[in-house]
């Protein structure tokens, strides 16, 4: 065993070492359905731009993903999906290079219709994607009033109060539904056989919506102050998007969410060719990746993260932090350090900037998760190099800043956790439009404070953190994983940081966690979850083993057994051997997006995180050496 862990420790650290970039940084694609690929095609077609080869391409690669029975699916052991479905249809019909006699096309097309018909999407985007070429008339269970904008910070109920990425993409699509925005070309088709009921859209009458209703109604009968209320708001609106433009002319970095400005810059009488939709346009093509099986249109580019786990893995693994390969990915990920305040500081306005962000671009929107990853790959006890302990400190300090009034750490923006917001109603909406603690995350930044940090449970926000990490664990002694599918990520995530923090490993909250995770070992020795998980919102064995669910499993295993027990083997073994494939397992996606919309599969994590897990077992079992602590200097 011993022989062969190192052997494979070696061949991956090799692997990477050919892969860095240049400026020091990793670069994989971030994979996920038909929606992004859609959109590019749709907006390449109605802004007439000459993209032929481009187009082509994303055309091959969206009908190589098409299932036998005719649709397009999120993840392999799904059925079909009808929102991947239509968006797909859509887009190749768009495309112009396919048409609907296909045989192909028509199995979609009954699988569509089979579904419901486009009366029955639930994805926003989807549903968006429909009404701004004039497919569908506006859904009128969006019905945000652009006045809404105008709330100050102090309100009930602001815009502020919803996450970031939640907000760049619903103020484009507010200004585009206020508008009762479409648009379509000479290559829009004709997909009305695509209706199965008469209406598409029922209106909604949860409380939230009866009151974005009554908004409405109330802005628009004050007629002496209507007018100059809506004009006001729609400028604040045209202002926000352009104030979060990163250099690159991205919205906050999310390719969706630049596609949608550019629609709502549309809606507001801005030519095809202005500056700023150009920049944006070029933008969202940085974006996509050129994959082995054609191009990708990205949600956003994991190069920071990437950049950050493939570092520290590294260094785990053996390799010195002087080694030139180590000090490129320093180099790269101190230049990507944000130094400016931004939206995060709206709730957190005494603290001083220092976090990462996911994306290569992203200036405007720091995240724990990537912050944490960043100052782990960046840490090194022996340097006196200033620069690496002031951005350290930084990022620390940053990180502690954070923290929720209930203990619990956000993904990005602090203590916007409004119950009622949840409630708007469209599909994903709870985890979309807020920004909730979550198991996994408050994991990963438990696990960061108590090994790199030495901060252990009797400091007072570790403290808070334990309590309300504790009481969010299941009946069956998992946890749900927020950002990783599902419960074998919350559930390693979450054991790992206790335990990081002192947490004794006979604690009953981790003797249960470690006794649920060895119930769902497969035969084979690995673990393997469904997205189904993420869905139903319980634990959906996913049949086989996936390599970063494995890992996953064995690095909790690894942090709480002294000894390696026949089932850690059997998982290594497993891990070992499923490196070496090249099938649908391999790719399983096992990112979290939005439940039942959005799944991520990320090309470096398999590699990655298992170059972590074996350089733990190395450590932990073959050289019996403990790991380093680097404490914060306030």
């Amino acid at each position: 065993m011993a022989e062969k862990v190192e052997s494979t420790i070696n061949d991956l650290v090799q692997q990477f070492k050919g892969y860095q970039s240049v400026d020091g940084a990793w670069r994989y694609c971030l994979e996920n359905g038909p929606v992004t690929d859609a959109y590019l095609i749709v907006l390449l077609r109605i802004l007439e731009i000459n993209e032929e080869e481009l187009i082509r391409r994303l055309v091959n690669q969206l009908m190589a993903k098409q299932a036998e029975n005719g649709a397009w699916k999120l993840f392999h052991d799904e059925e079909g999906n009808l929102d991947a479905t239509v968006e797909a249809y859509y887009a190749l019909l768009y495309s112009g290079y396919i048409k609907k006699d296909e045989k192909r096309m028509q199995e979609a097309n009954r699988f569509i219709r089979e579904n419901g018909g486009i009366s029955n999407v639930k994805s926003l985007l989807t549903q968006i994607l429909l009404a701004l070429t004039g497919q569908i008339p506006w859904p009128e269970n969006i019905e945000i009033p652009i006045e809404m904008i105008l709330f100050p910070k102090w309100f009930p109920l602001n815009i502020f109060d919803l996450s970031g990425h939640a907000r760049v993409h619903l103020i484009p699509l507010i200004i585009m539904a206020d508008k009762n925005f479409s648009i379509k070309s000479r290559y829009t088709p004709d997909i009305s056989d695509l209706y199965v009921q008469n209406k598409p859209f029922k209106k909604s009458h949860s409380p939230i919506a009866l009151l974005f209703q009554s908004l409405n109604f109330g802005a628009r009968s004050l007629s002496f102050l209507s007018d100059r209320l809506h004009k006001k708001a729609l400028q604040q609106a045209e202002k926000f998007m352009l104030d979060r433009i990163e250099p690159n002319g991205t919205l906050l970095t999310y390719s969706t969410s630049t596609i949608l400005m550019i629609f709502a810059f549309l809606a507001l009488g801005y030519s095809k060719s202005s500056d700023v939709i150009t920049n944006a346009v070029q933008g969202v093509k940085t974006l996509v990746y050129a994959t082995n099986e054609g191009p990708h249109l990205q949600f956003a580019a994991s190069t920071v993260w990437d950049t950050a786990l493939i570092s520290h893995a590294m260094q785990q693994a053996g390799v010195p932090s002087t080694d030139p390969v180590i000090q490129k990915s320093f180099s790269y990920l101190l230049s990507r350090q944000q130094n400016k305040k931004a939206d995060w500081s709206i709730h957190n306005p005494n603290a001083e900037p220092g976090g990462w962000g996911f994306s290569d671009i992203n200036t405007k929107y720091p995240d724990l998760d990537d912050t944490v990853a960043a100052l782990r790959a960046i840490k090194d006890p022996a340097s006196d190099n200033i620069s690496y302990r002031e951005a350290w400190n930084r990022g620390v300090n940053w990180v502690l800043s954070m923290q929720n009034s209930d203990g619990g750490w956000p993904a990005f923006e602090k203590n916007t956790d409004k119950s009622m917001l949840k409630l708007i109603p469209f599909e994903g909406a709870k985890d979309f439009v807020v920004d909730s603690p979550t198991p996994d995350l408050n994991g990963r930044v438990l696990q960061f404070l108590g090994k790199e940090t030495n901060l252990k449970k009797d400091d007072r926000q570790v403290k808070k953190a334990v309590k309300w990490l504790i009481k969010q664990q299941e009946s069956n002694g998992s946890w749900f994983g927020r950002w990783g599918i599902s419960y074998i990520h919350g559930t390693s995530a979450a054991v790992i940081g206790l335990v990081s923090v002192g947490v004794s490993r006979q604690h009953p909250a981790i003797s249960r966690a470690v006794k649920w995770l060895l119930s769902t070992q497969n035969k084979d020795g690995g673990w393997g979850e469904s997205c189904r998980s993420d869905e139903l919102r319980k634990y959906v064995p996913l049949g086989y083993s996936t390599p970063t669910q494995t890992a996953w499993a064995l690095e909790m295993l690894i942090d709480t057994h002294e000894k390696p027990t026949a089932e850690i083997n059997r998982g290594t073994e497993c891990l070992m051997e499923s490196l070496t494939k090249k099938d649908w397992i391999s790719t399983y996606p096992t990112g979290g997006g939005l439940a039942g919309i959005a799944y991520f599969y990320f090309h470096s994590l398999n590699h990655a995180w298992a170059l972590l897990t074996l350089a733990k077992y190395k450590q932990k079992y073959i050289e019996k050496r403990p790991l380093s602590f680097y404490s914060l200097r306030r």
